[in-house]
């Protein structure tokens, strides 16, 4: 079969490898689709690696399952499922209350998944443990693959703000790209918040005033005054930051409320200036500051349901998986809208 695989530091190939076989409470998925995400990206490039490789790529994957384990007894043979990608050890206090996203085994790094420390999607088949294998029902695979990342990812932080999203909340989306556009549409979705939604690429902020935002402002130096202005002056009650760049973070520090919570998904790097001192020189009162990961089965379950009920959508472009190459290039280069994801090749 083919597979996409990083075989050294900075150097990725699509190779010929042996289709793998599932181990006793594993199942063996035939791939539809593979979404490609800019963390395929941070590991395509990275000049060290944790894992062990050659590693197969993509952590968003989807498709048809064609093979079971012999202790595998929910799962069936000619099922359509989506892969959960957190594979925590199933042990500890954290998996045992349903959060294998912060599985405490893995407390020092993040939790690892398909294309993530275990062999991906962006292959022909895929063995992945049957407990990760969620039912899609009638979805199409397709468009569902990126469900597993770009829709979790925000819909987990989302909901650990929901305390703050009640009716007449205000909240703001720093980077409408594929997991800002998908936090737009599920606080339209499930909470009653205005959305002000911020980016440097009017084409995305376009496309998130289409999906729920109310008001979608270019990024510049006039941001933060233009956010208090459509605020009253008084802030936004949760600020989603889907970048994490230095910018973003000090548009965040000065975007938010008295008791307003500031949740950072992006990875770019930044620091929070986060200081210990009363306002106006530091945060304001009250404000509380979370770092999520990912999300947990039963957040992904939630994307489903929204999915079935077409509250949520990823807009897709659908390219041959021996173009990967090309389509990290496109998305490196900003080319890619919503998400790319990678189909095998099948006669």
């Amino acid at each position: 079969m083919k597979a996409f695989q990083i075989v050294a530091p900075r150097e990725t190939s699509l190779r010929d490898v042996p289709v793998p076989s599932p181990g006793p409470s594993d199942v063996l998925v035939e791939v539809a689709a593979a979404g490609v995400c800019h963390s395929d990206l941070h590991l395509a490039h990275a000049r060290a690696l944790p894992y062990e490789l050659p590693l197969t790529l993509g952590h968003e994957l989807a498709g048809r399952v064609v093979a079971v384990g012999d202790a595998v007894t929910d799962r069936t043979v000619g099922e359509q499922v989506v892969v959960y990608l957190c594979w925590g050890c199933g042990e500890c206090r954290a998996c045992l209350g349903g959060a294998e996203n912060y599985c405490l085994a893995h407390h020092d790094d993040s939790v690892p998944g398909p294309g993530m420390g275990r062999h991906g999607g962006m292959a022909d088949y895929a063995v992945v443990p049957a407990r990760h294998a969620v039912p899609l029902g009638d979805l199409d695979p397709v468009a569902a693959a990126p469900l597993a990342d770009a829709a979790l990812t925000p819909y987990h932080a989302v909901d650990r703000a929901r305390p703050h999203l009640g009716e007449g909340s205000t909240a703001l989306v720093i980077g409408v790209g594929g997991l800002g556009n998908l936090a737009v549409q599920i606080l339209a979705a499930t909470t009653g918040a205005r959305v002000l939604a911020v980016d440097t690429d009017r084409s995305r902020l376009e496309l998130a005033a289409t999906h729920g935002a109310h008001e979608a402002l270019v990024s510049s130096e006039d941001t933060a005054a233009d956010v208090a202005e459509l605020t009253a002056g008084l802030g936004v009650d949760v600020v989603l930051d889907f970048v994490g760049a230095q910018a973003t973070l000090d548009l965040a520090a000065a975007a938010v409320t008295t008791g307003g919570r500031i949740s950072i998904s992006g990875l770019a790097a930044g620091r929070l200036p986060l200081l210990a001192g009363p306002p106006p020189y530091g945060l304001p009162w009250g404000v509380s500051v979370v770092k999520p990961y990912a999300g947990s089965r039963a957040d992904l379950e939630a994307v489903l349901d929204l999915a079935h009920a077409g509250a949520i959508q990823v807009p897709v472009e659908v390219h041959a998986l021996p173009d990967a190459a090309a389509v990290l290039e496109r998305l490196e280069a900003g080319l890619v809208q919503g998400r790319a994801v990678l189909v095998p090749d099948r006669p």
